[in-house]
């Protein structure tokens, strides 16, 4: 069965093709707004263009990090309104009206978000090229975890969710560091919740 976010999809690029008809092989071109980190966007793109081609080649928002293309390693994690996803496995044009919030939509340098802060502090990257994906998932996943969603390792449904190395392990096992920061990246997230109380 074909969920309603994918069938509007479907039925949007099946709208596009039909109303742009195109030499055989010539790619289709849509208009796109997208609002990023607060900012709307109005882009004139293919309709098979990724959220992560588009952040990256058309608006420039380099920080999102290409890393699979597969949605295995989670470099290109990003927010959209509010929820992590892999933005090379979503295209741009499923995302119109929806907030999206890339890592350079969290803070600055002169204004870090938490998580930025503390993935500083705890040494939570070495080569920093995953290191975006795993603060926006960082992010998502604190929310997750107050919201009550459970995961694979929760020991209760009839309880509420509770914060645990084992908690946070699991949910960020999308998010592969190759040079094996994981125990860094936990004590930065257990001392973000730990603020956020």
């Amino acid at each position: 069965m074909v969920g309603g976010g994918t069938l509007a999809a479907l039925t949007a690029v099946s709208a596009v093709v039909q109303a742009q008809p195109s030499l055989a092989g010539a790619p289709a071109l849509t208009k796109v707004s997208l609002t990023v980190n607060g900012q709307s966007h109005d882009l004139e793109i293919d309709i098979r263009t990724t959220l992560l081609d588009a952040l990256r080649e058309h608006l420039h928002l380099t920080g999102s990090k290409k890393g699979c293309d597969h949605g295995q390693c989670g470099a290109c994690t990003v927010l959209i309104d509010g929820r992590r996803v892999n933005s090379c496995l979503t295209l741009a044009i499923m995302n119109e009206g929806m907030e999206i919030t890339t890592i350079e939509g969290l803070g600055t340098p002169e204004n870090l978000h938490p998580m930025q802060e503390a993935f500083i502090k705890h040494d939570g990257y070495q080569c920093g090229y995953c290191t975006p994906g795993q603060i926006c998932s960082g992010v998502a996943v604190l929310g997750e975890i107050k919201a009550g969603i459970p995961s694979h390792v929760t020991p209760d449904l009839t309880q509420p969710v509770t914060l645990s190395d084992a908690e946070i392990r699991e949910r960020m096992s999308g998010n592969i560091c190759r040079c094996g920061a994981y125990s860094n990246i936990v004590e930065a997230m257990t001392e973000v919740a730990g603020r956020q109380g």
